[in-house]
């Protein structure tokens, strides 16, 4: 019963982000110029995919060239290329946003977060570390998701508990990423924050699982990304860390 009250909490965490915002409207308007950037070079990348996808699949299944139903097949593969692009999309959107928008976010946070005493550093400094980090959390989301996605091709289980799970890591992940402002604000690092949001997993869960449904939506993941930022800010301030 407690891990459903923290993980609705969690929820409440990016509707809390969306009041600040809302209240601080040119804190928004600052915040949506690193996503408007990472927005556009998506949506290029995609159109350029989906104009070629029968091409690549094409190239990737010269095994097929003999069978009969061929152009299907490929039609198939083509679409599933496209539908695993859309899903990296929504998966390294935040990252990419977060490392684009770096010095933008910092001051978004700090401003959502202000801490008496912070572990302040330029911007410079801190991004070859966090394009590091999110390179490692990368990696820890395909380790769960590349099998996920081979696994929705399986009947019923592929429709039901596959986009349940997708959900669930992408949400933690999301996390993850927007939780690491205010966390190295305060000095933490890496394997730090990675325990400290295991061990508040249901409400990590429930602000990541909430942005990530939201991150679906075209053009919503630009307009809802100041208040996510904020949000996150909010969760460690007030659930991780419990700063006065």
């Amino acid at each position: 019963m407690r891990s459903v009250r923290d993980f609705t909490s969690g929820v409440g965490f990016f509707f809390q982000g969306l009041g600040w915002v809302a209240r601080n409207g040119r804190w928004w308007l600052f915040g949506l110029i690193p996503a408007l950037i990472a927005f556009s070079v998506y949506v290029v990348a995609l159109i350029f995919l989906g104009n070629n996808a029968t091409e690549v699949a094409t190239f990737l299944t010269p095994f097929a060239d003999s069978w009969s139903w061929r152009e299907l097949f490929r039609t198939v593969v083509g679409i599933a290329l496209f539908l695993g692009g859309l899903a990296l999309a929504v998966l390294t959107f935040t990252a990419l946003t977060l490392a684009i928008g770096e010095p933008f976010y910092e001051r978004l946070s700090a401003a959502v977060d202000v801490l008496g005493s912070a572990d302040e550093q330029p911007w410079w400094r801190t991004l070859p570390r966090s394009i590091r980090d999110s390179l490692v959390t990368l990696f820890y989301v395909l380790l769960f998701t590349v099998p996920l996605f081979f696994l929705g091709f399986v009947p019923v289980v592929g429709q039901t508990v596959v986009p349940v799970l997708g959900a669930l890591v992408s949400g933690f992940f999301l996390t993850v990423e927007l939780t690491t402002l205010a966390l190295e604000r305060r000095g933490m690092a890496r394997k730090a924050r990675f325990a400290l949001l295991r061990a508040n997993k249901a409400s990590a869960l429930g602000f990541g699982v909430a942005v990530f449904l939201l991150f679906l939506v075209p053009f919503v993941a630009v307009i809802a990304m100041p208040a996510a930022v904020a949000g996150a800010a909010l969760l460690v301030r007030t659930r991780l860390t419990s700063t006065p």
